[in-house]
């Protein structure tokens, strides 16, 4: 059985490093997508600090759909290229946003979101969704946390069967 760790670290790496083991015990055993998109979401807003939103957006009849989440109501339906979520699915790369009020065409599904994250889902070359991370604090995410980011999901993907949503 899993249990939440208060996770003592000093640096950005030291805190992923940890949050990697975690996800990994977490997940261990347990492949089915939509609990282990809940788990994933859940640990990482509860061992992340300063967020507001953390949640799956996957691809289905060519838009994106809110799976499971932590945080407020979001938007249901993007469309591929709109906002910070569909232009991480049309370029199939992370988008990291500083201010989104800088962002041309930002959705504000919480108006207490001041900057975001996105990390395309992808595996063997295909299109999955995206994790999106919201932050009521301006200049939240970093490389350090894209770079941590991306390696979690990595293990995410790794160990979900995924095939249920395409």
């Amino acid at each position: 059985m899993f249990t939440l760790e208060k996770i003592e670290a000093f640096s950005k790496s030291e805190l992923y490093a940890a949050l990697e083991k975690q996800v990994h015990h977490l997940l261990e055993g347990e492949t089915d997508l939509i609990a282990n998109a809940a788990n994933f979401s859940a640990l990482l807003y509860y061992s992340l600090p300063d967020l507001n939103w953390v949640g799956f957006y996957f691809y289905r009849n060519g838009e994106l759909i809110v799976g499971p989440f932590q945080g407020k109501p979001a938007c249901v339906h993007i469309q591929i290229g709109k906002g910070v979520c569909g232009t991480a699915a049309e370029k199939r790369a992370t988008v990291l946003v500083k201010n989104v009020h800088e962002f041309p065409g930002h959705i504000a599904c919480d108006s207490a979101s001041n900057s975001e994250i996105v990390i395309p889902l992808m595996k063997h070359g295909e299109f999955i969704g995206v994790l999106d991370i919201d932050s009521p604090v301006l200049e939240r995410f970093d490389e350090d946390d894209q770079k941590g980011l991306e390696r979690l999901v990595h293990l995410f993907l790794e160990m979900t069967d995924y095939s249920t949503i395409l």
